[in-house]
């Protein structure tokens, strides 16, 4: 298994149930096990000029996932929910309803005509590195460092999404998996377990 990093973005229709609805199918994705995921963020558009405020919003956020893919399938695959969200590319860094990055694969440093890792620059935007480090506290940019840092060298001008509906799903993926938490051992088990039986207990 491989551990991956994957930066999500939309500024066109309903960009919360589309980055959830992304989040979900990276995580149905065939060989990817799901790990850790950010909260939502917002952030300026950014063009080829610069960031323009008079483009719609970007709402970000990052998910981390194991996977058996090798990163071009990964890629693929990533293309390929961005092309079932209606992702167009007529216009470079225009508009869109859904983007998704491949930001960090490992240690993997690659540079082909499709693909660049790390994603070259993932260090300068703070609408990847805030959410990801929300998403992993001691994430490292493989070349670069810890995404801490380089979110405090950098500035963080995104804004925490707060809405009622996302209260008791602050995260995109639902709730932490296997992958993400230490296992039980069985005498910890079964304390629990009784626990649970004795709570139950009228």
């Amino acid at each position: 298994m491989s551990r991956a990093v994957v930066a999500l973005g939309a500024n066109l229709g309903d960009r919360g149930s589309t980055l959830r609805a992304a989040a979900s199918a990276i995580a149905a994705l065939p060989g990817v096990r799901p790990v850790a995921s950010s909260r939502e963020v917002e952030s300026i558009a950014v063009t080829l000029d610069g960031p323009d405020t008079t483009k719609p919003r970007y709402r970000n956020a990052v998910v981390v996932v194991d996977t058996e893919l090798e990163p071009q399938q990964l890629l693929d695959a990533l293309h390929g929910i961005e092309d079932a969200n209606g992702r167009t590319r007529e216009v470079r860094w225009g508009d869109r309803t859904l983007d998704l990055d491949l930001v960090a694969f490992d240690e993997v440093s690659l540079d082909t005509e499709t693909l660049t890792l790390p994603h070259p620059r993932a260090g300068e935007r703070a609408f990847v590195l805030a959410p990801w480090l929300d998403a992993d506290p001691d994430a490292v940019l493989p070349g670069a460092g810890p995404v801490a840092d380089l979110l405090a060298a950098l500035g963080d001008d995104t804004e925490r999404v707060d809405e009622p509906r996302l209260f008791d799903e602050p995260r995109l993926f639902d709730e932490p998996t296997r992958a993400s938490r230490p296992a039980l051992d069985a005498t910890a088990t079964a304390a629990t377990a009784t626990a649970d039986r004795t709570q139950a207990r009228p």
